[in-house]
């Protein structure tokens, strides 16, 4: 039976498993998984996701997600393939590290986001690996109880349901990871309650499915994206397409690039042929406005102006 596809809802949040390959390790030592740590944070930077609760194991990987516009799965091939190159390389092997395809369940947050994130904090201490999830470093569990700082981490929407004062927050989750140490598996933390793909009661799931149903019918097209820059930039859409470095044509070709490349359900190939112009140069070009919004403030505001009109459009189609 196929596979059903994967729910992309913005604002969703989804607990991730990512196993090593037939059971492999996929941490080795501390290096590897301050790799992990740093992919994870540029692609939080990329792509704006956040990471409410995370353990790192030594075969696999738990992670709460929260999702905006770009859906889990580009995260996950974008984590998972920078991961598997960088392992591959320090080893001098090759092949897959992880196994097929990772396990993501959407939840319902309003219900299971603090028993879920104290699920995965503990996962540890089932494991036998320690006897107190504060004592294994290598989750987002110390972070929760103020002992260290993890900048790509969000903990708010978590904490701030035990207390608005920090330090009062980090006792009160402490007491509340304690309670659950002793927790035995969640079958339903693996599998969910609803077409395996949910975790949450029959309104929810069908309340979320909807809901990917009507974003799957708003899409935008590539005429969408060109018009959109060209009226942010001021130029003539009519005049997009011509060669040449004068500006700001140039750097509105470039953003087009970048923000095809960037969004779900376009291709390069597809840009390639509309402007006559080979899917390598589109590529450096996306590569290069990647690297300036770093430090570019001023391309960001405008990128971001873009997307804002882009999102306009999805209002007007809804």
């Amino acid at each position: 039976m196929a596979r059903k596809p994967r729910i992309h809802i913005p604002g969703g949040f989804y607990h991730v498993i990512l196993r090593g390959n037939g059971g492999q390790d996929i941490f080795n030592s501390k290096a590897d998984r301050s790799r992990f740590y740093l992919l994870i944070q540029e692609g939080i930077e990329r792509y704006r996701y956040r990471v409410h609760s995370f353990c790192l194991m030594t075969n696999h990987v738990h992670l709460l997600i929260e999702v905006w516009t770009i859906p889990l799965s580009r995260i996950m091939q974008n984590l998972s393939f920078r991961y598997t190159r960088y392992i591959n390389a320090t080893q001098k092997r090759i092949g897959h590290l992880f196994q097929g395809r990772y396990k993501a369940l959407l939840i319902d947050a309003d219900r299971y986001l603090l028993e879920l994130s104290r699920y995965i904090h503990c996962n540890p201490a089932r494991a036998g690996l320690v006897s107190n999830p504060s004592q294994y470093p290598w989750s987002s569990c110390l972070a929760y109880l103020g002992l260290t700082e993890i900048p790509w981490l969000t903990t708010e929407p978590v904490l701030s349901r035990f207390a608005s004062q920090a330090n009062k927050a980090h006792d009160l989750y402490s007491k509340f990871v304690q309670d659950g140490i002793t927790e035995s598996h969640r079958q339903d933390f693996h599998t969910g309650t609803y077409e395996g793909r949910i975790l949450g009661d029959d309104h929810f799931g069908e309340k979320v499915l909807s809901q990917a149903e009507e974003e799957a019918k708003c899409r935008i097209t590539l005429v969408d994206v060109i018009r959109a820059t060209c009226s942010i930039y001021g130029i003539n859409k009519n005049t997009f397409s011509e060669p040449g470095k004068k500006q700001p044509t140039a750097e509105a070709r470039a953003g087009v690039d970048f923000l095809v490349q960037e969004r779900e359900g376009m291709m390069l190939t597809e840009l390639g042929r509309f402007v006559g112009r080979d899917i390598a140069a589109l590529s450096r070009s996306a590569g290069r406005i990647h690297k300036k919004l770093e430090t570019d403030s001023e391309l960001c505001d405008t990128l971001n102006k873009i997307n804002q009109t882009l999102g306009q459009i999805l209002k007007c189609q809804a």
